[in-house]
């Protein structure tokens, strides 16, 4: 029987190798049977999750019998941060980490390991010492990665909804943006049977398919049309576009 891999599953996985890239930035060099044994997995499944850092762009180095190090990258230039930028740097990816779907938390692992292999002695202490963490959602999201590449590829989606009051919806819409309410996404998409802006909270999404049908970028239903029907309504600016 061919193996099931559930959102729950890559959800863990990237936690997983997220804590593998802290392990390695904590030692000068870890041997691979101490690294398994942190991470409770096996060898096997060790030499593959450092082979997919490596693929992601994280510098890891190896050496037969002698174990793994991230690498310094003498050709890249030192970045040079205060402690308030450079804490501002942690906690946003911390956040992307424990908020967003598997490949931004992976994508983040990497930002903050390659940003970590370019600092100075004297920054890499303070990003050690600093203490901003950012706890993960008891439950994340599903359909997170499709909306955003639907988003990117402006292709329209179909998707399977409950409503708050638990009536269920089908719809298709031009998926616009995506929005972090501090416990609950929302996507903003513009509903092509309402032919209005309209929310749906993410974790109410039962069922998303996308086409390869690309919505056209049409006056009146773009991301910045919502945001300056929001400012007329609510009269508030809406910064960052």
């Amino acid at each position: 029987m061919a193996a099931v891999i559930t959102h729950q599953t890559l959800m863990r996985r990237a936690d997983r190798l997220f804590r593998l890239v802290e392990l390695l930035r904590s030692r000068r060099l870890a041997k691979g049977a101490w690294l398994a044994e942190q991470l409770q997995i096996s060898l096997r499944t060790l030499y593959r999750d450092i082979r997919d850092l490596s693929l992601s762009g994280i510098p890891i180095e190896s050496e037969a019998g002698v174990g793994y190090r991230l690498q310094y990258k003498l050709d890249v230039p030192p970045l040079l941060f205060d402690t308030a930028e450079l804490e501002a740097l942690l906690v946003g990816s911390r956040m992307v980490q424990a908020w967003g779907d598997a490949d931004l938390a992976l994508a983040a692992t990497a930002a903050l390991a390659k940003i970590h292999n370019v600092l100075p002695e004297t920054l890499r202490r303070e990003a050690q010492r600093a203490r901003l963490f950012a706890p993960p959602l008891q439950q994340r999201p599903a359909h997170l990665t499709e909306l955003r590449r639907a988003i990117r590829q402006q292709h329209i989606v179909q998707i399977a909804y409950t409503r708050e009051d638990g009536t269920p919806s089908e719809r298709t819409v031009w998926p616009l943006g995506l929005f972090f309410w501090g416990k609950r996404w929302t996507l903003v998409a513009w509903c092509m049977l309402r032919g209005e802006f309209r929310h749906f909270r993410v974790d109410r999404i039962d069922d998303l398919k996308p086409t390869q049908e690309r919505y056209p970028d049409q006056p009146g239903c773009r991301l910045n049309d919502f945001f300056d029907a929001l400012e007329a309504r609510e009269g508030i600016e809406i910064k960052h576009r």
